[in-house]
C-alpha cells in the first residue's frame, strides 16, 4: 500500500510541468490570438474614419463605428484581464506543485553531494520562475507569433509599408537576440554574487556571539560589505546591459513609427495610398513591434527565470529517487551492519571502512576512540543521514532505503554533537513539530530525558518559545531538550553523539536513566562517548580508530583490552612573581 507521504514525495519532472498545464496554456494562447485580432480595432477604425467618414461627412456612420469599436475594446480589455489572471494563477499553481519537492531536494542536497551552497538559492530560483510566469513576460511571448500577421496586413496596405514594417521588426528581433547573449553572463554573475552575500550574512547571524566575543565582527562586516559591493556592481552591469538595449529598442520603435508615417505620406503624395492608410499602418506597426519591445524590457527577468529553471532541473535530476511503495512494519528486533564503508557526501576518501557488527533489541553500545576516527560518520550512516559508499545497514533485515524517510525517522532518535533546535515552543521541538502530537507523548519524552522539572520551571513551561536555534536556552538545556526529542515516540534505534558534553552531574544521571529506559523497553541505544560515565548504562563497547573497528564486544572485556594507564601528567607550576632589584642601604640613609 502506498502511503500518502510517499505520494507527496514522488519524483517530480520539471519538464512535465508545462505538459501538465497544456490545457491552460492552450487556453491562454487562444485568448492571446483573440486579443491580437481585437488589437486591429484601432487601426481599422482610423482607416474607416479617414477614408469613409471624413470624405462623406456621415455622422451616423461615425456613430456606428464608435459603437462597434467600443464593444470590441471592452472585449479586448476583458480578455487582457482574463489572460493576466490566468498567467498569475498558472504561476501560483506551478509554485504550489513544485515548492514541496524543491524544498525537500534543496535541504537534502548537501547530504547527497556534499555541496555547501546557499540552501535558499533553489527557493529563490522558484520565486524567479513564478514571478516571471505571473508577470508581463509570458504575454510578450504569446504575442510574438502574431507579428507576421500584422506585417502581412501592412503588405496588404502597400508593399513598401510592408517592407518597412518587416525591416523594423527584423531589427528589433535581432536586438532581442543580442540582449539574450549580452545579458546572460551578467545576470548569472549577479545571481552568484547575491548567493555569496546571503551566505556571509547567514553565517554571521548564526555565529554572532563568537564574532562579538572575540571582537572580529567588524572584519566580518567588512567582508559582507565587500560582497555586497560586488553584488551591486554585478547587478548594475546586468541592468545596464538590459536597460541600454531596451533604450535602443525604444528609439528604434519610435523612429519606425515616424518613418512609416513618412513612407505613407510619400505614397499619398504619389496617389498610391489614402490618408487613412498612413494612420492605420502607424498604429499597426506599433502593435506589431510592441511584443518585441516588451520582451526586451522583460529580458532580464526572463534570463533569471530561465537560469533558475535550469538549476532546478539539475537539482531535481540529482535528487531524483523513487519512494518505497510498500509500508514496512516498525523495526523491533535487530540492527545489523555489514561491510559498511562511508565517505562524506561528494568526497572520495573513505572515513569508515568495512564496519560489520550486529545488535539485538535491548542492547546498548558505546563507541569510543580518538577524535577524527570516524565515530560521528558511523552514526550518520546508521541513521540514514549519509548514504554508504559500500555495505549495508539493516533494521530487522531491511535496508534503510526500503523505508520512506519520514516513516524511518519515527523509528530513530538522533542527538548530534551540535544540537539544533528551531524557532517554536519547547513542546513543538520535543514533538518534532508533529501537528498531531499528544500531550502525554511529549510529557513522556521529557520525563524519560529527565528534563520535565527543568521545563515546567520556565515562564510558560512546555509552551515557552525558545527563539531561533533555541537562543534563550543554555547549551545544557538545549542538549536535554534535544535528548527528549530523540526519545519522543519511543523510537527503536536511539543514537546519541556525545550526549553528556554539556551536562552537569544531575543531567548525566538523567541521561544514564534514559539510556536504560530505551534498553528496558526493547530498543537499541548507541552512544558515542568520551567520558567513562556515559558507558555505565551500556553493555557493549566498540573501539574505533583510523576509520576501522578495532574491538567490539562486552563492555568490561573491551575496556580492559583497549584501555591503557595514562602517563602521569605534569602539574602546572604556580606563576612566580618577578624579583625586585635589591637596593642597598647606605650609611648616609
Amino acid at each position: 500500500m502506498t502511503s500518502p507521504r510517499a505520494k507527496q514525495q514522488s519524483p517530480v519532472s520539471l519538464a512535465g510541468i508545462l505538459s501538465a498545464y497544456k490545457g491552460l496554456l492552450f487556453t491562454i494562447a487562444w485568448i492571446s490570438g483573440v486579443v491580437n485580432v481585437l488589437a486591429l480595432t484601432g487601426s481599422f477604425f482610423m482607416l474607416q474614419v479617414y477614408d469613409r467618414v471624413i470624405p462623406s461627412g456621415s455622422l451616423p456612420t461615425l456613430l456606428g463605428l464608435v459603437i462597434v469599436v467600443t464593444v470590441l475594446f471592452v472585449f479586448y480589455g476583458l480578455l487582457e484581464y482574463l489572460r493576466s489572471v490566468m498567467l498569475i494563477r498558472f504561476g501560483w499553481s506551478a509554485d504550489r506543485r513544485l515548492s514541496a519537492p524543491v524544498y525537500d531536494a534543496a535541504m537534502r542536497l548537501p547530504l547527497k553531494t556534499g555541496q555547501q551552497n546557499d540552501g535558499m538559492q533553489s527557493l529563490r530560483d522558484l520565486d524567479q520562475v513564478r514571478a516571471f510566469m505571473s508577470g508581463m513576460g509570458p504575454s510578450a511571448f504569446f504575442d510574438l507569433p502574431w507579428m507576421p500577421f500584422y506585417i502581412l496586413i501592412c503588405f496588404f496596405f502597400h508593399v513598401w509599408i510592408g517592407v518597412f514594417a518587416l525591416v523594423s521588426a527584423t531589427l528589433l528581433v535581432f536586438l532581442a537576440l543580442v540582449t539574450d547573449v549580452r545579458s546572460r553572463k551578467p545576470v548569472e554573475e549577479a545571481n552568484e554574487k547575491a548567493s555569496q552575500r546571503s551566505q556571509l550574512a547567514q553565517a554571521a547571524k548564526q555565529n554572532f556571539e563568537v564574532l562579538w566575543a572575540m571582537g572580529f565582527h567588524n572584519r566580518m562586516a567588512e567582508r559582507w560589505l565587500a560582497a555586497n559591493e560586488a553584488f551591486l556592481e554585478a547587478q548594475a552591469r546586468a541592468s545596464d546591459t538590459s536597460g541600454g538595449l531596451g533604450s535602443i529598442t525604444k528609439i528604434i520603435r519610435l523612429g519606425a513609427q515616424s518613418g512609416i508615417l513618412a513612407v505613407g505620406a510619400i505614397l499619398v503624395v504619389n496617389q498610391q495610398a489614402t490618408g487613412g492608410i498612413i494612420i492605420a499602418s502607424s498604429i499597426l506597426l506599433s502593435r506589431s513591434l510592441a511584443p518585441v519591445e516588451l520582451a526586451i524590457s522583460q529580458w532580464k527577468g526572463f534570463v533569471s527565470a530561465r537560469q533558475g529553471w535550469h538549476r532546478l532541473v539539475r537539482l531535481m535530476d540529482v535528487m531524483r529517487d523513487a519512494p518505497p511503495t510498500v509500508k514496512l512494519p516498525a523495526p523491533a528486533k535487530t540492527l545489523s551492519v555489514s561491510g559498511l564503508t562511508v565517505a562524506a557526501p561528494g568526497g572520495a576518501r573513505a572515513i569508515v571502512m568495512d564496519a560489520t557488527f550486529q545488535l539485538q533489541a535491548g542492547d546498548g553500545l558505546g563507541i569510543i576512540g580518538p577524535s577524527g576516527s570516524g565515530k560521528s560518520t558511523l552514526l550518520r550512516a546508521l541513521t540514514g543521514v549519509w548514504t554508504p559508499a559500500r555495505g549495508e545497514v539493516r533494521l530487522d533485515g531491511a535496508t534503510l532505503n526500503q523505508w520512506d524517510a519520514a516513516e524511518l525517522g519515527r523509528h530513530i532518535g538522533f542527538l548530534p554533537q551540535q544540537v539544533s533546535l528551531f524557532a517554536g515552543t519547547i513542546a513543538e521541538n520535543i514533538a518534532r513539530f508533529d501537528p498531531d502530537a499528544k500531550s502525554e507523548d511529549i510529557l513522556k519524552a521529557a520525563q524519560a530525558a529527565g528534563c520535565h522539572q527543568m521545563i515546567v520551571q520556565m515562564p510558560d513551561g512546555f509552551d515557552t518559545p525558545i527563539g531561533e536555534q533555541g537562543g534563550i536556552l543554555s547549551a545544557g538545556q538545549r542538549q536535554r531538550i534535544g535528548l527528549a526529542r530523540a526519545l519522543y515516540g519511543d523510537p527503536f534505534l536511539v543514537v546519541l553523539d556525545e550526549p553528556n558534553s554539556n551536562l552537569d552531574a544531575e543531567g548525566e544521571l538523567a541521561l544514564n536513566e534514559a539510556i536504560l529506559s530505551v534498553r528496558r523497553r526493547g530498543g537499541i541505544a548507541i552512544v558515542v562517548a568520551h567520558r567513562p560515565s556515559a558507558l555505565a548504562p551500556l553493555d557493549k563497547v566498540m573501539m574505533v580508530a583510523a576509520g576501522r573497528i578495532q574491538a567490539f564486544g562486552p563492555r568490561d572485556e573491551v575496556l580492559q583490552k583497549v584501555t591503557a594507564p595514562l602517563p602521569p601528567q605534569p602539574q602546572p607550576q604556580p606563576p612566580t612573581s618577578p624579583q625586585r632589584p635589591v637596593r642597598l642601604v647606605t650609611d648616609k640613609e
